[in-house]
This record gives C-alpha cells, sequence and structure tokens, in this order.
C-alpha cells in the first residue's frame, strides 16, 4: 500500500530503509513519546521494526519527504493493534521536519488509507507532556475521549499519563465500527 500527497511518500519499510530510518529516530526527544521503541535506540532496533510481520493491507507506511533526488525519510505513521486487538494510529516525525506540517499531511494519507480498507473507527494518544502530538491529532478529526490511562513507554521505561482519542472514518450506519487488527 503507497500513498502520496503534495510533499510526501508513504510507503511501506524495507530492509534497505534500516540506516535511514536509524537516522531520522535515534533521538531522545522522539523515542521518548513512542510507546514500543527502546532507547537507546541502535541500528538493530531499525532492522527489526522493518522486518517485523505486518497484515499487507493495514496502513503502515514510513513517510518520505519528497526532492528532486531520492526521496528523504521524514517518519513514520500507520495503524498498528493496541492491546486488546483494536485499531491504534500512531506517529512521529524527525526533529528537523518538526513544525512543517508533515504530520498532519501524512495523516490525512494514512487515514485515508484506512477508511479504504475498511477500518471505520481509529483509537489514539499522546503523552501528556507532548501536547504537540494532541494538537496533530485534533487536526486530523481525533476527538478526546476523556480518559487519562497509564502507558508503557519503553523508551523512558516507565508508565506516563497519556490522554486517549478516538476518531470515526465511516457513516454512522456503517455496522463495523470498531474492526479488530489482531488475529
Amino acid at each position: 500500500m503507497f500513498a502520496r500527497t503534495e510533499r510526501l511518500l508513504l510507503r511501506p519499510g524495507w530492509p534497505e530503509d534500516a540506516p535511514a530510518l536509524y537516522d531520522a529516530i535515534n533521538d531522545e526527544a522522539i523515542v521518548r513519546n513512542l510507546g514500543r521503541a527502546p532507547w537507546p535506540y541502535a541500528a538493530k532496533d531499525a532492522r527489526e521494526f522493518l522486518n517485523r510481520p505486518r497484515p499487507a493491507h493495514i496502513p503502515d507506511f514510513l513517510i518520505f519527504r519528497r526532492t528532486a533526488g531520492a526521496p528523504q525519510l521524514v517518519g513514520s505513521i500507520g495503524v498498528s493493534p493496541d492491546d486488546d486487538g483494536s485499531p491504534e494510529f500512531g506517529y512521529w516525525i524527525s526533529r528537523q521536519h518538526w513544525g512543517l506540517g508533515y504530520a498532519t499531511e501524512a495523516g490525512r494519507a494514512a487515514m485515508e488509507a484506512a477508511s479504504s480498507v475498511g477500518l471505520c473507527s481509529l483509537k489514539a494518544a499522546h503523552y501528556v507532556d507532548n501536547p504537540a502530538s494532541g494538537k496533530v491529532l485534533k487536526k486530523l478529526g481525533f476527538r478526546p475521549t476523556g480518559e487519562i490511562t497509564r502507558r508503557f513507554a519503553k523508551g523512558r521505561g516507565c508508565k506516563v499519563d497519556a490522554i486517549e482519542y478516538e476518531v470515526r472514518l465511516c457513516a454512522d450506519d456503517d455496522q463495523d465500527g470498531m474492526r479488530q487488527l489482531a488475529a
């Protein structure tokens, strides 16, 4: 699955992307806001991330800035199962690309892809000390659920308060609702 926007190319990660992925994510300011990435982040972590099994029909992208030459990796975005198998939306952007609107632009494309494969609802969350992520989620149409939960942040090695969000992608009369991703 691929997506193009005005400035970005979204595509699955391939093993040969490991060096660029490592360079883009190897920043404690990024990893501390991710639930599953370890800190310190090693080159082997990038290889393991790219080689993990994932369903081909579920949006799971690396984000590349389109350039006149080779595209430049700027982050990752997609949907993965949360602890109960429900589809959860997540993303990160490398620090040098913060504030340029890439998360919102890529987010719109990833949500469109999620809707096109029949996902009608998505969850998302951000740690309370990362309000910028909440701003992006709100721009994408996510609404706070009113729940704050304790989520483990692997990069921090502890649980952190997180604000929960949700968004509906399908019409209200659609029967699918929150489809499970875990088999």
